[in-house]
């Protein structure tokens, strides 16, 4: 009788963790709560959004999710890797939420979920200070270009490039960081990536890099990238809400103005990207 009453509650025990780790694991958000820390990936050479400066982790995204993490009441934990490594890192539960920020495009809505956007992302070209050669987007035809693997710019400026009287040589690189250091030295023409980036590069650097005007191809928006089943509704519902109510009493425009020079007008959500 003793033996049938420990299996009876050794088995009730068994199913009251199981339900309560299924319950844990079927809402992301209770289980970041209770951890009290929000994982963020991101790669770390995204200037002004993620970068290291003087050993640190700065950009508009470490300020901009210290705020998401008051106002969900938890600690922002970062986790660094490769931009081609952060979906798969993301799919693959290593964190729970990328910062990046990803160009929103038909495809990634596809698969994942975009929280509200935090800036426009619409390409444009950074050049070397002086060179006479390239004064508008259409002057990149025949020359090499350098671009981020595995992002939206790419296939941006593989587009653009199929315009052209001559294709852009397209060079892809792991990071940005690496497409700058080779336009300083003269390696490649230009960089491909999207205006904000570029104009804070050239406003860091002076003398040494110009953008080219106007920017080209759809105009699109960045915004941070969850997964979009039902485990992780609750917590992208929870930041899209502390994202809107940080736009709407100013800390964004404020942010944007610090790391941009200037706010942006975005949507509160992007339904149907121009691609």
């Amino acid at each position: 009788m003793k033996a049938k009453s420990l299996l009876t509650g050794l088995v009730g025990a068994a199913f009251l963790l199981g339900a309560a780790f299924s319950a844990h694991a079927a809402d992301t958000l209770a289980a970041v709560k209770a951890a009290g820390t929000l994982k963020v990936g991101t790669e770390t050479a995204f200037a002004p959004f993620d970068y290291i400066d003087a050993g640190e982790h700065t950009g508009l995204n470490v300020d901009l999710f210290a705020e998401i993490g008051k106002e969900l009441g938890v600690k922002i934990e970062w986790v660094a890797l490769p931009w081609d490594g952060v979906f798969p890192a993301l799919e693959a539960g290593k964190f729970d939420i990328v910062a990046g920020p990803a160009t929103i495009t038909k495809k990634r809505m596809e698969r994942y979920r975009f929280t509200p956007p935090i800036a426009e992302a619409t390409i444009a070209i950074l050049k070397k200070a002086g060179d006479t050669t390239i004064s508008k987007p259409e002057d990149i035809a025949g020359k090499t270009i350098g671009v981020g693997k595995a992002t939206a710019q790419l296939d941006q400026l593989k587009e653009f490039s199929d315009t052209l009287p001559t294709k852009v040589d397209v060079r892809e690189y792991p990071a940005f960081t690496e497409t700058y250091a080779d336009l300083a030295a003269g390696r490649i023409a230009g960089v491909a990536n999207s205006l904000p980036n570029i104009a804070f590069v050239a406003s860091q650097r002076k003398g040494t890099f110009e953008v080219v005007l106007p920017p080209f191809g759809k105009k699109s928006y960045f915004g941070f990238i969850g997964l979009k089943d039902a485990d992780h509704a609750p917590l992208m519902d929870a930041v899209d809400a502390a994202m809107l109510k940080i736009k709407a009493d100013g800390r964004m425009a404020e942010l944007q103005k610090k790391w941009f020079g200037a706010s942006f007008d975005t949507p509160d959500a992007v339904k149907d990207p121009a691609f």
